[in-house]
């Protein structure tokens, strides 16, 4: 697993990491509720965190057909009352709900090829390679460890990968490899991190990138691409 995502920012101040965005509105009453929730109970800011993690990992299944270029389906008041999200939705729920906790937390993005994405997907997309995926660095115990709640326990069972797991100590980054030895995902460029979702920085990457994303950033019908499909 690769562990080699840039550690640096330009402030570290942990003021930066806990105030709320417009996107990571922690502040939100939506969003601490929803934190107050997940973590009733823990008792340690590494427990809270390993139960958000948990919960927007598998109670958000993941959907990448949910990438829309709407600015209001980024904010995290609006994601925690979803069924289905896709990288950059769950990485900013989890980021507000960290801080909500009083847990410093940041957003981060790179760029990783699938090489396990659905036959349906690759056509819409006209590329393997996901550019600004999403994921969260949080502080816990003195130092920045790596989460990515993306692909639900379900969704991994359907393309035989491992759960990503994650206990707050060590870095929760994609596998390499899947279960049977092939390729799954290889970590290309990374953008950074951020205090806030750089949506016009995001929506010119996804428009140069994608061929098959139209004005309104949607890749298509997901009812078409029963890999996501939601179980019944």
């Amino acid at each position: 697993m690769q562990t080699n995502v840039p550690e640096a920012a330009s402030d570290d101040a942990a003021e930066t990491w806990l105030a709320p965005g417009h996107f990571v509105d922690s502040d939100s009453q939506a969003v601490q509720d929803f934190a107050a929730r997940v973590t009733a109970g823990a008792a340690t800011p590494r427990e809270k965190a390993v139960r958000i993690y948990y919960t927007v990992r598998d109670g958000l299944r993941y959907d990448p057909y949910a990438c829309v270029f709407d600015p209001g389906a980024f904010l995290a008041s609006t994601i925690a009352s979803m069924s289905a999200a896709f990288c950059v939705q769950k990485a900013i729920l989890m980021t507000a709900a960290c801080r909500a906790q009083g847990i410093p937390c940041r957003l981060g993005f790179a760029d990783v090829r699938n090489h396990l994405a659905s036959p349906k997907l690759l056509e819409q997309m006209g590329t393997d390679l996901f550019v600004f995926h999403g994921y969260c660095q949080l502080s816990l115990d003195g130092r920045w460890v790596k989460a990515t709640p993306t692909f639900n326990r379900e969704l991994c069972e359907r393309f035989g990968v491992k759960p990503l797991e994650f206990d707050g100590t060590a870095d929760a980054l994609f596998h390499e490899f899947d279960q049977r030895g092939r390729r799954h995902m290889e970590y290309v460029r990374y953008h950074g991190v951020f205090a806030d979702l750089p949506f016009e920085r995001m929506v010119a990457a996804m428009h140069e990138a994608y061929a098959g994303f139209g004005r309104e950033g949607a890749l298509g019908n997901p009812k078409d691409d029963k890999a996501f499909a939601a179980q019944e």
